[in-house]
């Protein structure tokens, strides 16, 4: 079952099913900084009143804004300590 990014729970692991429209600018900018379809990523943390998420990939770590979270369909994988 897939998920919004945005709405993923803290010390979560995903695995990235679908980044964004075909055509969008930002999806190019995703797949370049590394967030592709099949990588898993941890939620590390998740700012409050809306702000952004702090995630966990390949080694370094990305903060994205929830509406571009809102973008990306993920799959829970499971919880981690």
């Amino acid at each position: 079952m897939s998920h919004c990014l945005a709405d993923v729970n803290v010390k979560q692991k995903v695995k990235v099913i679908s980044v964004g429209s075909a055509k969008s600018l930002f999806r190019k900018k995703l797949l370049a900084m590394g967030v592709t379809p099949g990588i898993e990523m941890n939620v590390n943390r998740k700012a409050p009143m809306g702000g952004p998420l702090e995630l966990s990939l390949r080694g370094f770590s990305l903060s994205l804004r929830r509406s571009e979270a809102q973008n990306i369909q993920v799959e829970l994988i499971e919880a981690i300590s």
